[in-house]
């Protein structure tokens, strides 16, 4: 069956092209780092004992996001006497990168992204600056979306600034739809999108069932029900109602034979999207600038729709990934403050905001710039849909999502649960409970 033997898929749950592009995988000799002495930016006192900001700081990203900060990275030069050096890499080779320098206490960058799902664990390893009082003397707290905040913040003290969120939609290819007659409007539900998949031929696909993140479809659909993995009381909670829902509902996808087997973030993937292998592709705002980078020629045959409801009526508004900006703890007082003057001009402020979605897909978690005429303009790529304006309802919609320190942890349990279940070794409700009892076990908390 089509179904059978699911590839692994390595990113689907971040912010932006949550993959390892081969560019930009740091291969050249350079390790991209700032020495947290800062005698390599020219750092020094302004002579009124105060101390000055750098010359030159490192800024890591990956993928669009990358090239996303260096277009604010040439506007603040242009307007400072500074350099912003902007290094790009594969994600999971920053993310393991960035996380070894962190806790080895040197050779990290001044400035890295910081996926919301990684917040309080990078935060509980005591290597990320606070920036409460930075954000508080720039008075922007309330023009972010609120719900950015939680996954940033321990003990009170706020450790990131928000960057992009990830309101969810289903990209979907016009020609295929209109060719075997699916109306994308009368998808309402789950069992609606499995019922219209089913007048794809053979060797077409409704969507990719991403094996390898099966953790991340699991998340964004258990957010979509207001789900949290754990009570505030601090009980898990993944074992419940909701999350039966959602597992059952994974387990329909697959046996139903309209998802592909292909490996996300692959050559493979990206042709498959191309010439329509595969006619839909549930994610998140930033998945426009990717589809964008790196299928052009596709242009004009997308268009989007809200996610599936689990049950007609229910929800259709979630939140799939986002990212931030943070700053090494390692780095000199001087490397800090040119970091964070960086920081607030690239995503305190609307026009740089605006330039990076309108370039790259990334969608502002600025809220202050969704009553911009730019958010009602018909665009080329969706065939003339004024597909922000979407976004932006999903956005202000999306359910918050309590993430922890064990958020790691509960998405190893679901994906290893998940797995066994696809595999048919056991059903949705062995699936959620195995889960939640790993997790249990794993955090030393009880079961809700």
């Amino acid at each position: 069956m089509k179904g059978a033997g699911l590839a692994g898929i390595a990113g689907f749950a971040g912010c932006v092209g949550t993959g390892d592009p081969d560019s930009g995988d740091g291969s050249d000799g350079s390790d991209g780092s700032d020495d947290s002495d800062g005698s390599d930016g020219g750092d020094s006192s302004d002579g009124s004992g105060n101390t000055a900001m750098a010359s030159e700081i490192d800024v890591w990203g990956w993928d669009v996001a990358a090239r996303a900060l260096q277009i604010t990275a040439e506007e603040y030069e242009a307007e400072n006497d500074a350099t912003v050096a902007v290094e790009e890499f594969g994600r999971s080779a920053m993310k393991d990168r960035l996380q070894t320098n962190l806790l080895s206490g040197s050779g990290a960058p001044a400035v890295s992204m910081l996926e919301s799902v990684d917040g309080p664990s990078f935060i509980a390893t005591d290597s990320i600056a606070p920036l409460t009082d930075e954000i508080d003397e720039a008075g922007v707290q309330e023009d972010f979306v609120s719900g950015k905040w939680e996954a940033l913040t321990v003990d009170g003290d706020i450790y990131a600034l928000p960057w992009d969120t990830g309101p969810t939609a289903v990209y979907y290819r016009r020609s295929v739809y209109d060719e075997h007659d699916i109306d994308p409007s009368s998808i309402e539900t789950w069992a609606d999108l499995i019922e219209e998949g089913q007048k794809l031929p053979d060797d077409q696909y409704m969507l990719n069932l991403p094996e390898g993140d099966l953790s991340g479809v699991w998340r964004y659909q258990f957010r979509q029900l207001s789900g949290e993995p754990f009570l505030d009381s601090g009980e898990v909670n993944i074992h419940n109602e909701k999350s039966l829902k959602v597992a059952q509902n994974i387990k329909k996808i697959y046996d139903a034979d309209i998802a592909a087997n292909i490996e996300g973030w692959t050559s493979a993937w990206f042709s498959a999207y191309g010439d329509a292998t595969i006619a839909s592709l549930p994610s998140a705002a930033w998945m426009e600038g990717t589809l964008r980078a790196e299928l052009p020629d596709t242009a004009g045959d997308w268009g989007v729709y809200k996610i599936p409801a689990l049950e007609s009526g229910g929800p259709r508004a979630s939140n799939w990934g986002g990212s931030n900006l943070m700053i090494a703890n390692q780095v000199s007082e001087e490397k800090k403050q040119r970091g964070w003057d960086y920081m607030e001009w690239s995503l305190a402020t609307e026009e740089m905001q605006l330039a990076m979605y309108d370039e790259y897909g990334l969608f502002p978690a600025l809220e202050t710039v969704y009553d911009e005429p730019v958010f009602d303009e018909e665009l080329d790529f969706y065939d003339g849909q004024a597909a922000r304006a979407l976004f932006a309802e999903v956005a202000q919609n999306a359910p918050g999502y309590r993430f922890t320190a064990d958020t790691p942890e509960v998405s190893q349990a679901m994906e290893t649960e998940l797995q066994r279940m696809i595999n048919g070794e056991q059903s949705p409700e062995e699936a959620v409970q195995a889960a939640a009892e790993t997790v249990a076990e794993n955090t030393d908390r009880d079961l809700a």
